[in-house]
């Protein structure tokens, strides 16, 4: 594929520093050591790297251009463009490059600080049982129609994303469904993209070592329904008090779910199991696979979409009632009669509310054993609450490591503990050993939560990733009972 420079980037204010913009490139890219003859190199100012620094090296490796920020002169025998903002310029340069394939299909984010991967992932598989053929990109995996491709980041950066989105159109898909974390926002991977829905699901206290503030936080998310156009719809959850904030600007159709407010669409819980929900939507009743009040919200939220984007209300419903728990997302796992829950819980917000809906379900004799750790090289004002909210909500209490990164796991435990009681809790810094020690104190009937990884298969520790796989490892120590 071959694309005229000036053409990818007409959409983008540049100055011309030397050569000619009235060239042939075969590709984009903003990490020199990935640059390939032909490409039209960025220089991205990232968070860890600056791009600038590597310019010299992406023309060693082939590249044919350059789009930077700090370039007034050049000796360098290549195109130079300078324009304000290169990751603004990369968003929209990718979509020409890929002729703009986010308007060939019908694109919808879903935002928030919980329940993104579990509503983008649900849509996901309604739109395929449904008939269509359809994307994914979110936290766990991305989906060209069924072929499966890893996702390193909850939302790609801006030139991977409309590369996904360009082979989705080539594979005929109709729809994408898109996780849009406040990173890609405040990041601009998005830029460029057209957007026919947007969700927001909640706002809670989540990646204030990037934001710094928790106003800064609500702003970006604000940002993405700021900018859908006006043949969207903005679908929002309003039992989040942040709710009516996402929509104060948007020039979106404006739409509501919940289950406590007044809302266009509203789910209503009649009873709830550990194996699903019997529920309602619009006073329409059905039982749902899913458990826990916030897979209600969830739930909602699809069908809300589902019908806003013009599907069969009875059609979706029907599909919605076999819909099963998404990887690391309240994922029951029951031997030798004990039920172990997987979640990936990390945040407080989250973790309060898979405490709450176990104990709302559970019986008195049964006893409630939580495994929770933090992130290391992340928010630490969470810790402390995250502690304080899983001793309150369980029996006994462990806390362990998550990945601490480069941190020393022993003092991520200590901000921990200092949030408890510490009535009924132990600290094992060992992920392992700390749910071999659930296990060993849980009797029959008993529930184990083992939060914070989810669908994570791997810990970093000391910057290096290993093998770890939550669920694998419960059902291991599980089965050992019996031996």
């Amino acid at each position: 594929m071959k694309k005229i420079l000036a053409d990818i980037v007409k959409k983008r204010d540049f100055k011309t520093v030397s050569g000619s913009a009235d060239i042939s490139v075969s590709g984009i890219s903003f990490d020199s050591r990935k640059t390939k003859p032909g490409d039209l190199f960025v220089a991205l100012k990232g968070v860890q790297t600056d791009g600038h620094k590597f310019i010299e090296n992406a023309v060693k490796n082939g590249a044919v251009a350059v789009l930077a920020e700090n370039v007034e002169n050049s000796d360098l025998p290549v195109t130079i463009l300078k324009t304000s903002d290169t990751s603004k310029a990369l968003a929209y340069a990718s979509a020409e490059f890929y002729d703009n394939p986010s308007e060939k299909l019908k694109l919808i984010g879903i935002v928030g600080t919980n329940g993104k991967t579990t509503s983008a992932t649900l849509l996901y598989r309604l739109f395929l049982n449904l008939g269509y053929k359809v994307g994914l990109i979110s936290t766990v995996k991305n989906y060209i129609n069924e072929t499966e491709i890893n996702a390193d980041y909850t939302t790609p950066d801006s030139l991977t994303f409309n590369k996904l989105l360009k082979q989705m159109n080539d594979a005929g898909c109709e729809y994408c469904f898109a996780e849009i974390s406040s990173h890609a926002i405040h990041q601009n991977r998005i830029a460029g993209l057209h957007f026919a829905g947007g969700i927001f699901t909640n706002i809670t206290h989540d990646h204030l070592d990037y934001h710094k503030t928790f106003a800064d936080y609500l702003k970006v998310k604000k940002q993405f329904f700021d900018n859908l156009p006006e043949n969207a719809f903005a679908l929002v959850n309003i039992d989040d008090k942040n709710g009516k904030i996402m929509l104060q600007n948007t020039k979106a159709e404006k739409y509501t779910y919940a289950l406590k407010n007044f809302a266009d669409f509203k789910g209503k819980i009649l009873e709830l199991h550990l194996d699903g929900t019997l529920m309602s939507i619009n006073n329409i009743e059905f039982w749902s696979l899913l458990p826990g009040k916030f897979n209600v919200y969830n739930i909602t939220a699809i069908y809300a979409a589902a019908s806003l984007l013009k599907q069969n209300a009875e059609d979706i419903l029907q599909v919605i009632s076999s819909l099963k728990s998404v990887k690391g997302r309240f994922e029951t796992v029951k031997i030798n009669g004990i039920t172990a829950i997987v979640d990936y819980a990390h945040t407080p917000d989250a973790l309060e509310n898979v405490l709450k809906t176990i104990n709302e379900i559970k019986n008195e004799n049964q006893k409630l054993i939580t495994a929770v750790g933090a992130g290391g090289n992340r928010d630490k004002k969470k810790r402390p609450i995250m502690a304080e909210i899983a001793e309150r909500g369980s029996d006994m209490l462990i806390l362990t490591s998550d990945n601490p990164r480069n941190e020393d796991p022993e003092q991520i435990l200590n901000d921990m503990i200092a949030g408890t009681k510490k009535r009924n809790v132990l600290k094992i810094t060992d992920r392992k050993e700390a749910i071999k020690t659930a296990v060993m104190l849980a009797h029959k009937g008993d529930i184990i939560l083992i939060a914070g990884k989810g669908h994570e298969d791997y810990q970093i520790i000391k910057g290096k990733k290993h093998h770890f796989d939550d669920k694998e490892i419960i059902e291991k120590s599980l089965n050992e009972l019996k031996n």
